[in-house]
């Protein structure tokens, strides 16, 4: 089954000296390692352009648009890019009319239209309240998956 990487993921995994590294990427292989497909749409990339280019001192990674054209390339690379569709719109805007939502949480409801667009289920994320509000949707915590607990 795909998984939905999150922009918050991924921004990890570039960030090597960042505390969460370890635990993005961590979580990414063991959604591999249990069998599952962690992926990627549109957004997803958008999305993390805007922190990649953005300075240090703004919160984001203070790359050069080569060095985050790089990044895009290997996110590419690390996992599958499914397709933007003209369904992902009429979804977004069901959503964000139904679930009331406002400002950048809008966002958020893009990924979710895109996940029920392609069928998806599952997010991982590190921000899993800002899905809590879509039903059908698992927003997955990356310490959790990159540590299971021990039965």
């Amino acid at each position: 089954m795909n998984v939905l990487v999150d922009t918050n993921i991924v921004g990890r995994m570039a960030e090597a000296g960042h505390p969460q590294h370890r635990t993005a990427v961590d979580a990414a292989a063991a959604i591999s390692s249990r069998g599952d497909s962690p992926c990627i749409v549109p957004q997803v990339l958008y999305e993390f352009w805007v922190v990649a280019t953005r300075p240090a001192s703004a919160n984001g990674l203070g790359l050069t648009p080569s060095q985050a054209a790089a990044e895009l390339t290997r996110l590419k690379g690390l996992f599958p890019l499914l397709p933007e569709t003209a369904a992902f719109y009429p979804e977004w805007e069901r959503l964000v009319t139904t679930h009331q939502v406002v400002g950048k949480n809008a966002h958020d409801a893009r990924l979710v239209a895109a996940m029920t667009v392609h069928g998806i289920a599952q997010i991982l994320t590190f921000n899993t309240g800002d899905f809590a509000r879509y039903p059908g949707i698992n927003a997955l915590d990356p310490a959790a998956i990159a540590s299971p607990p021990t039965p």
